[in-house]
């Protein structure tokens, strides 16, 4: 048992561990720092330069964690294969900014095109290869599935796109998506166990890997993940509930992610239709919390604890 569930964690954590002084202080010479913006939280100014692409880390002790048992547990692919392909397009993204000082990265065109193409790869590997059921099982139901029939197929792509660019705003502050998603990983990692899904090594080697990760990442940040990190953990956090037959829970572990997606479209759509006022003080929210006075550390401490309280709940659905 521990084999699969404890080695993971360990060897991803110690990957991550061991990158760290080589990865941030190459980073460093490469220049890859963070941009802030002059009419954000004024705080943040001071992290201007920090490096960022920190993501590689993550992937990598992922990618390698995961290549030891994709062998003997073939449904870890597809999760694998979203993770990787969002960081890949995360990581183009990062390096078109901070390499190529590129502003924008890629434009908004480009990415959404390529969140697609991976997602629909995804989704045809998911039913024609991996043979899961587009099937959603039901929070609090005592084990009842929904069959939406074909409609299941354009909510999955809402459901990835939308969770991956969730994941993506919620990475603002330090340690803030990495706290987040170590726990719903975790979450992911009980369930996968108990239900033996065959895909616990992979959400194992998330955590470990994030644990690690969180040491460089915790306030104040030697390193950020960049785009390269939240889409993988998006990809991640996707992949996973689908291989499960589990997006709705997205909805309850994923909370705060889709409060920091939905407080960017409120933000716009009410400073479209208002002429420029604004609902939020700053958008994504945890800026907004900033703004009233709230520290780093204290948002990213309440966002956990509420991730925390709200995997409980999501467990006593399950």
């Amino acid at each position: 048992m521990a084999e699969h569930i404890v080695i993971p964690v360990l060897i991803s954590f110690a990957l991550s561990v061991i990158m760290g002084p080589v990865v941030i202080p190459f980073l460093r010479r490469l220049k890859v720092g963070q941009t802030e913006r002059v009419e954000g939280v004024k705080s943040h100014l001071k992290k201007a330069g920090t490096p960022t692409m920190g993501g590689v880390m993550i992937l990598t002790s992922v990618i390698i964690t995961a290549l030891f048992y994709v062998k003997d547990y073939p449904k870890i692919i597809p999760v694998l294969f979203l993770t990787v392909g969002f960081g890949l397009i995360g990581f183009l993204d990062d390096y078109l900014k901070v390499v190529m000082k590129r502003s924008d990265g890629l434009y908004p065109g480009q990415k959404m095109a390529l969140q697609i193409a991976v997602t629909a790869v995804f989704a045809f590997y998911l039913v024609r290869i991996a043979q899961v059921p587009l099937v959603l099982l039901i929070p609090f139901s005592g084990g009842k599935y929904l069959d939406i029939g074909w409609v299941a197929v354009p909510l999955l792509f809402v459901a990835v796109i939308g969770t991956v660019n969730g994941t993506n705003f919620t990475d603002g502050l330090d340690g803030l998506a990495s706290s987040v998603t170590v726990l719903v990983a975790t979450f992911f990692t009980v369930v996968a166990i108990g239900s033996k899904s065959g895909i616990e090594p992979i959400t194992c080697a998330v955590v470990g890997a994030l644990m690690g990760f969180l040491l460089f990442n915790v306030h104040p940040a030697s390193v950020f993940m960049g785009d390269t990190g939240s889409l993988a953990l998006g990809g991640f956090v996707a992949g996973t509930a689908y291989m499960m037959q589990m997006p709705l829970f997205i909805i309850i572990v994923g909370l705060i992610y889709v409060a920091e997606v939905l407080s960017v479209m409120i933000q716009v759509t009410y400073f479209k239709k208002t002429g420029g006022k604004r609902f939020f003080k700053m958008a994504p929210i945890h800026h907004h919390f900033e703004l009233c006075g709230w520290s780093e550390t204290q948002v990213v401490a309440v966002f956990s604890i509420a991730t925390a309280v709200l995997c409980l709940i999501a467990l006593m659905g399950v």
